[in-house]
């Protein structure tokens, strides 16, 4: 389980600026936005944009529980980030081979629900795009664990820059689950969050076996 953490932290962390603002974004040239949304995972909604040169921007929505904060998450989130080109280029030749997202990607199988997936495509091919919880075309199934994968790196980032504040002994754990769910393919492009294990591989107020598993998923590279 993850630690339960102090809601104050996550006021605190926005003082500190850690929602940090987006650098200037891309204007022009071929994007791809995913939307997420379900009501059952925290944050229940998010959205992720990808351009072909692997630069992208993420946002995420907390929503307050009716009961109030019991737990600290990781707080709003609206960031640059960067990926690996060969990550993009699989995701826009994936976009391209299925005509820009211009076709039905829903199955409409009874099947447990996984979350409401948008994928839009904008750019000189045109505009396209569909909405799905699960796919039966393996490229659009694959292509929506891969993006929420990025997604959940972004969390992880997140919510180790709240740690680093605010409960430093927290960080073993959430360096176990994050090495796990890298390992396991739940969390993609460790290099989008390269800031944030940078500063623990040069924190000597951490745990050193935090530091080693920082150092260990850097040196994996883009992935």
């Amino acid at each position: 389980m993850k630690p339960a953490w102090l809601a104050l932290a996550a006021i605190a962390l926005a003082a500190h600026g850690q929602s940090a603002a987006p650098a200037e974004r891309e204007t022009h040239g071929p994007v791809i936005q995913v939307d997420f949304s379900n009501p059952g995972l925290s944050p229940p909604q998010w959205t992720l944009t990808l351009h072909p040169n692997g630069k992208g921007h993420f946002r995420s929505k907390m929503l307050k529980p009716p009961g109030g904060w019991k737990e600290i998450e990781a707080p709003n989130l609206d960031r640059d980030f960067q990926v690996s080109p060969q990550f993009a280029e699989r995701v826009f030749n994936t976009a391209s081979r299925h005509n820009w997202f211009k076709e039905k990607c829903e199955s409409h199988l009874k099947v447990a629900f996984q979350g409401w997936k948008t994928f839009t495509y904008t750019g000189p091919d045109g505009m396209g795009t569909c909405t799905f919880n699960y796919s039966k075309d393996k490229d659009i199934q694959e292509l929506g664990d891969s993006m929420q994968a990025v997604a959940q790196t972004m969390l992880e980032g997140a919510r180790l820059q709240t740690l680093l504040q605010h409960d430093p002994l927290g960080l073993d754990q959430e360096m176990e689950y994050l090495t796990e769910a890298v390992g396991d393919g739940r969390a993609q492009q460790v290099c989008a969050i390269r800031d944030i294990l940078e500063r623990l591989v040069q924190d000597d107020s951490v745990l050193d076996r935090v530091r080693k598993r920082a150092r260990a998923l850097l040196a994996l590279g883009p992935t």
